[in-house]
């Protein structure tokens, strides 16, 4: 269980913080750039939760959710020192891959396919999602690039990877099944 009596501790005063195992790095550090646009996205997120309803609600509840374990996985380096750790950290796991796709399929199932490429917007909840989308892809990069240099849980970046889709799908259904879907019109404005 997590207690924070205090939220200000000063450590962080000179530009570093703390990684789940204590080691201290730059703020600006790929990890922390990481598991820090994953709290970003999980506040967009949160935003898009103002406009959603029910099943939608419940499945973007669940990807906050996701989200925060997300960020503990990144949080703690050094993957294979994990066995011998006395508090295990807590790592993404297939299934939660796996959900997303499962909800993707059934999202898209209702969907007529795609027949233009679609500008972010329509509803506000469709809108949100898109924003969603971006910031999701962002994480991912990150992740990526930081998986170049240093241990990364591979279901980390997959998440990320179906998760973005997860999104786009989302925003088509918020925007009444796609009927509502803002189509691109190439080159109509020259």
């Amino acid at each position: 269980m997590v207690v924070l009596n205090k939220i200000y501790t000063r450590t962080g005063d000179k530009g570093t913080t703390a990684l789940g195992n204590g080691d201290r790095v730059a703020k600006f550090d790929a990890r922390v750039n990481a598991y820090g646009t994953s709290d970003e996205l999980n506040a967009t997120v949160g935003m898009a939760r103002l406009y959603a309803a029910d099943e939608m609600d419940a499945q973007l509840s669940a990807i906050q959710n996701d989200l925060f374990d997300l960020g503990a996985d990144l949080c703690r380096p050094e993957m294979d020192k994990d066995a011998e750790s006395e508090y295990p950290p807590l790592r993404m796991v297939e299934s939660q891959v796996t959900r997303l796709e499962a909800e993707i399929d059934a999202m898209n199932a209702t969907l007529e396919p795609l027949r233009s490429f679609i500008l972010p917007g329509g509803s506000s909840l469709s809108a949100h999602l898109h924003l969603c989308r971006t910031v999701a892809r962002r994480a991912e990069r990150l992740s990526v690039e930081l998986s170049r240099s240093e241990d990364v849980n591979p279901q980390v970046i997959m998440y990320l990877n179906r998760l973005s889709d997860w999104f786009f799908v989302a925003a088509r259904i918020a925007n009444d099944a796609g009927k509502a879907d803002v189509l691109w019109v190439p080159g109509a404005n020259r």
